[in-house]
């Protein structure tokens, strides 16, 4: 018993003496090789083009999503794709895959500890393999425990970590821009489906009034005092206007399925409320805020931070592949053919060592790997300029398509009071015996399409709104 508690403190000095070693050796290297992080310099501009006015510090974005959309049906289903939508449910695993692999790199920095266990009898066999041994019959007993650990002196551990733990960011940016998308394309079909029930009301007044045209003419027709111009033209006003009204009910339908789907549901009628769009509503000045705030706002922006981020690393790994691998590793266990011989010391087994490993000749496939990291780095360094300069784009293009859309809604609304004017002139005309009804239809021909013009400028700018929402990278804090 005695010979064993000394072999057993000669392995726990012997382990001691090589941990000590290379702890030291460990923290005596505070640095990792490869390039560290520093974020990429951005040519932001001072303010964003179309706006109009000076820029602000606070912006739209800052408000949440049931501020911005005042519409109770709209909020309910905007909660409700955040529940149900099947893209944001898979956008939220693939954040759990990543947080799991960035855990996965992180036990890289500790000893990686196993056991193992075995009991047997052989006959002219070891090891598994068949092997002439005089018919000699033997058991065998054996059980250990063994320890390794890397000794990240150069870093890859390290920087196999900062990659790992990039991508984890990364795919968390990249559920917060799933969800902006939801929010924003819940709203864009809600808007378009209200828009859509406008039309049709249109249409069906539309098909009232030329029916009504149609059996004026037609009783003037049968009077002899109408040709067959002004009935023709009346039966071809009504026809036209009466085919839009199953084609903008199947429209209808395929956009409540559309939406459904986004809730993660099946296809059934939506709740809608269309006072938005019947109304002279008006949209009040929005603040874009600064263009440099965007960087710190948009996910996509700071999904490709990331990435970048993961990719930096990725150079350190492949430049600390050309140094020595350092390791520490240990044994301690029983080996015996008899069971009973586990008891005594002379059944002990141990060992420790360090091993140092690494490569000396790979005909280029190191220095391949390096440029390799290199240049995937490039790649995502120019795929963030990329993203930052699209995102400038779309804060502008929004921003400018709103007073543009603005403006052309005051002269489409113009427009539809002055045909509105000259319907009722042409029918007053008509009533005291100045004109033919079929003045009257030609007013009324003008003026249903430019009633459906208007409905289109409008939900232009509730669209675009919606655009500029998303393009600020609002509705996810």
């Amino acid at each position: 018993m005695e010979a064993a508690n000394n072999r057993s403190a000669d392995f726990q000095s012997a382990v001691s003496q090589v941990c000590n070693l290379f702890i030291l050796l460990f923290l005596s290297s505070g640095c990792a090789v490869g390039p560290n992080y520093k974020r990429p310099q951005v040519n932001a501009p001072a303010t964003f083009r179309g706006e109009t006015q000076a820029a602000a510090t606070n912006s739209i974005a800052d408000l949440p999503w049931w501020e911005i959309f005042q519409d109770d049906a709209l909020r309910e289903l905007i909660r409700a794709a955040l529940t149900n939508s099947y893209d944001l449910r898979i956008a939220v695993t693939r954040v759990e895959q990543a947080r799991a692999l960035a855990a996965q790199s992180r036990a890289d920095f500790f000893p990686q500890l196993n056991y193992s266990a075995g009991a047997g009898r052989n006959r002219n066999a070891a090891n598994g393999v068949a092997v002439f041994d005089e018919g000699q019959t033997a058991s065998f007993f054996k059980a250990a425990g063994d320890v390794s650990w890397e000794i990240d002196l150069w870093g890859r551990i390290r920087r196999l970590s900062e990659s790992a733990r990039a991508q984890f960011f990364a795919s968390e940016e990249a559920r917060r821009d799933v969800m902006i998308s939801v929010i924003g394309d819940v709203a864009e079909a809600y808007f378009q489906l209200i828009a859509l029930d406008v039309q049709l009301e249109i249409s069906k007044r539309a098909t009232n009034a030329f029916g009504e045209s149609l059996k004026i003419f037609t009783e003037r027709l049968q009077g002899g005092v109408a040709s067959r111009l002004e009935t023709s033209s009346a039966e071809a006003a009504l026809a036209s206007a009466a085919a839009t009204i199953p084609d903008l009910e199947r429209r209808i339908a395929l956009q409540e399925n559309q939406i459904n789907v986004l809730l993660g549901r099946n296809p059934g009628p939506i709740p809608r409320n269309d006072s938005l769009l019947r109304t002279n509503f008006s949209l009040p000045e929005v603040p874009a805020g600064l263009p440099s705030a965007l960087l710190e706002r948009r996910p996509d922006i700071r999904q490709a931070e990331e990435l970048f981020r993961s990719a930096n690393a990725r150079v350190g790994v492949a430049l600390a592949n050309f140094f020595p691998n350092l390791s520490l590793t240990a044994l301690f266990g029983h080996v015996s053919p008899e069971l009973s011989a586990f008891t005594s010391g002379g059944a002990n087994a141990w060992s420790a060592a360090a091993n140092l490993a690494g490569p000396i000749f790979q005909g280029g496939r190191l220095a391949a790997q390096y440029r390799e990291a290199k240049a995937t780095r490039e790649q995502f360094w120019l795929q963030y300029q990329a993203t930052v300069l699209n995102a400038f784009r779309e804060v502008s293009d929004a921003l400018i398509s709103r007073q543009k859309f603005a403006d052309a809604r005051v002269q489409q609304a113009r427009a539809v009071a002055a045909y509105e004017e000259a319907v009722e002139v042409a029918v007053d005309r008509y009533r005291v015996g100045q004109s033919s009804y079929y003045e009257v239809l030609q007013e009324q021909q003008q003026l249903f399409p430019t009633q459906n013009a208007l409905v289109q400028t409008r939900l232009n700018q509730l669209l675009d709104l919606v655009q500029l929402y998303r393009a600020l990278g609002g509705g996810w804090k």
